[in-house]
């Protein structure tokens, strides 16, 4: 495919790593201009240009803007019938989006996530799911969701990420005291996490793990009886809240 990226940020420059090897003819613009030519030298298939430019260029067009800042910087640019356009702004709307680029079309909203740039990550989107998954789904899992409202509420869930990590990370410092190698500590509670989840429910684990006395149900019981879901819950209700 064509493909155009306008915005070149941390999440975008992530997309693109993650399919610049599978035969696409890829523009990027000159926003975050460090990040776009360091694409274009580490790929022959990036190619940095101005915003028109990768407009003209392009039949799949990502938007990797902000969106309190994406009408400004849309506005000016010259889009045509037939080009498929989709979004990782997290505060716009599908409609929102595709009253910004016509007369191309609005086809998704698509939130990936920085491991998308090695695959094997989940990616949550709303809208015409054949295209993402044509491009993405190789590599990465795509959670098609049913409407906007889904999209808010899966983007407050996501949060849990951050937490998780200090958790193990906080974990993994406390091991470290205690312990010749620190870092191997916290690889081996990384490697622990995550290939326990990977293909297991949470509720099964933790069903797994609820040995009467041992280790791991005394440290969970601890943890709630001090508040740890209420604590989640509150945060989760405060996100969903300001959306």
């Amino acid at each position: 495919m064509r493909i155009g990226v306008l915005g070149t940020g941390t999440i975008a420059s992530a997309v693109v790593q993650g399919i610049a090897q599978d035969g696409h003819e890829i523009t990027v613009s000159k926003r975050s201009r460090a990040r776009a030519l360091a694409l274009a030298d580490c790929f022959d298939a990036v190619h940095v240009g101005e915003n028109q430019t990768v407009v003209e260029n392009s039949d799949v067009i990502f938007l990797g803007l902000m969106a309190d800042s994406a009408k400004d910087i849309l506005k000016p640019l010259t889009f045509r019938a037939g080009q498929r356009i989709i979004s990782f702004m997290a505060g716009a709307t599908l409609d929102d989006v595709d009253a910004m680029v016509r007369p191309a079309r609005a086809v998704a909203v698509l939130m990936p996530f920085p491991g998308i740039a090695e695959g094997g990550s989940p990616i949550m989107m709303h809208g015409e799911d054949a295209l993402v998954r044509e491009i993405f789904g190789r590599r990465n899992k795509v959670f098609a969701l049913d409407s906007h409202a889904d999209m808010q509420a899966y983007l407050c869930a996501q949060a849990v990420l951050s937490p998780v990590a200090a958790l193990i990370g906080q974990t993994g410092d406390w091991l470290g005291e205690r312990v010749r190698d620190p870092g191997q500590g916290e690889a081996f509670l990384r490697m622990l996490v995550a290939s326990s989840l990977a293909g297991t429910d949470c509720a099964d684990l933790v069903e797994a793990l609820n040995t009467p006395g041992g280790y791991n149900q005394r440290l969970r019981l601890h943890m709630e009886a001090n508040g740890m879901g209420s604590a989640l819950k509150a945060g989760l209700d405060a996100l969903e809240g300001a959306t």
